[in-house]
């Protein structure tokens, strides 16, 4: 694979997590409620188990 169409393959992924993660964070803040309710905490982790990648993200998401 060369690097473009890596790079194309990797932004595709990616923008497919933001999108389908965005969309279960606001259902989940909008199912329980949560909404002017401080910070909620997230982690998001990706891992290639055959690449030994394991990466952890960690934030607050402010509800206000």
């Amino acid at each position: 694979m060369d690097d473009d169409n890596f790079s194309v393959s990797l932004r595709k992924f990616l923008k497919h997590v933001g999108v389908t993660s965005q969309q279960e964070i606001e259902r989940v803040v909008r199912e329980k409620g949560l909404r002017g309710s401080g910070k909620l905490k997230v982690r998001m982790v990706l891992t290639a188990d055959e690449a030994g990648l394991a990466h952890t993200v960690e934030g607050e998401i402010d509800l206000t």
